[in-house]
């Protein structure tokens, strides 16, 4: 999880489109599987991805699988495999046009 951290802090708040170059150009190795979820996020969400951006998304300690390697002298040593969940909430931003409303005045 500290390591999936690092890529999903880098992209916290942007918008989809920039979090997804940023990813792309990004040399962790979390960086994938984390383009992928924002993928996924955006195509369940059913808006488009320019009106979008990562509102929150937080890293938590998922299940530890326990292995272990073989070695000298019949010896076992324990190797653990960490797992993440990682959680994402993508909001929507309105058009920032500003509206202009005219009123008519009867003179």
């Amino acid at each position: 999880p500290r390591k999936v951290r690092l890529v999903t802090d880098l992209i916290k708040g942007k918008s989809v489109d920039a979090a997804m170059v940023e990813l792309a150009h990004l040399p962790k190795r979390a960086a994938d599987p984390v383009a992928k979820l924002l993928a996924s996020a955006v195509a369940n969400s059913g808006g488009k991805a320019e009106d979008l951006f990562i509102k929150t998304i937080t890293v938590d300690q998922g299940t530890i699988i326990k292995r272990s390697m073989p070695r000298a002298h019949g010896r076992a040593f324990p190797i653990h495999k960490h797992t993440s969940h990682v959680s994402l909430e993508l909001g929507s931003r309105e058009s920032s046009k500003p509206k202009v409303q005219s009123s008519k005045v009867k003179s």
